[in-house]
């Protein structure tokens, strides 16, 4: 279904064997990592697994994404203590299992968000691509966090660190946001524009994008299909 993020295209075309050529862009309140940029390396403790950090504490974010390419037989590693873990499918199907022993098939469009010091593994019996999002875990008085298992076919708005959002061609976002979230996304389809701070990008399935708090931001869905994107932030805790 997202065949582009795991077999981008550059765009455009005619730059596509242009030596040194990226679209990438890294700046002190926002970042747009597109594909052809990826460094991907054997993640740690994972076997079978190749993978490439997209977003890290390294360019001013408080969370981590990175896309985990699972090979056949492939298993993953627990994230740090104390790191909670969201994990979206974009290509092939995986196998989590907790500490109980109960286990779910996740498939392209299903989603897994697992609380902190949760005990649980992902096994692929062929290639699965999977976009990962890690953060430490900031508790709440009286709040205690569990497992969560879906698939945005039946819900796109996720009650996780994870949410979907949809644009028809001509639509945009009706509010040009400045706020204190930070954003980590994934363009799963389509194509448009971009503003972040006084830069307009073009961007399309595959590219990544960082928000650092405050910068202002607005896209707009350009081409003939939807636009899709997986979209990171944090809320439900106060800011202080």
């Amino acid at each position: 279904m997202y065949w582009k993020v795991t077999n981008p295209t550059l765009s455009p075309s005619h730059l596509q064997d242009l030596p040194g050529f990226t679209r990438s862009v890294y700046k002190r309140d926002h970042a747009l990592i597109t594909p052809e940029s990826h460094v991907f390396s054997p993640l740690p403790e994972w076997t079978n697994t190749l993978g490439a950090y997209l977003i890290t504490p390294a360019m001013g974010s408080h969370f981590a994404m990175y896309l985990a390419n699972m090979q056949e037989n492939a298993r993953s590693a627990l994230p740090p203590h104390d790191v909670e873990r969201f994990i979206f499918v974009v290509q092939g199907s995986a196998m989590l299992t907790n500490a109980s022993g109960v286990s779910s098939k996740l498939m392209v469009d299903s989603y897994a968000y697992l609380p902190p010091n949760f005990e649980h593994s992902l096994r692929a019996e062929g290639s699965a691509t999977l976009v990962v999002f890690e953060r430490r875990y900031a508790s709440l008085e009286n709040h205690i966090t569990e497992q969560i298992v879906g698939s945005t076919d039946k819900q796109p708005l996720l009650e996780t660190p994870g949410e979907i959002m949809d644009f028809q061609p001509g639509d945009f976002l009706n509010v040009k946001e400045v706020h204190y979230n930070q954003h980590g996304l994934l363009l799963l389809e389509g194509q448009g524009i971009y503003r972040l701070g006084d830069s307009w990008y073009p961007v399309q399935a595959g590219d990544v994008i960082w928000m650092a708090p405050f910068v202002p931001q607005w896209y707009a869905a350009l081409g003939k299909t939807r636009t899709r994107y997986l979209l990171y932030k944090d809320v439900n805790r106060n800011p202080l």
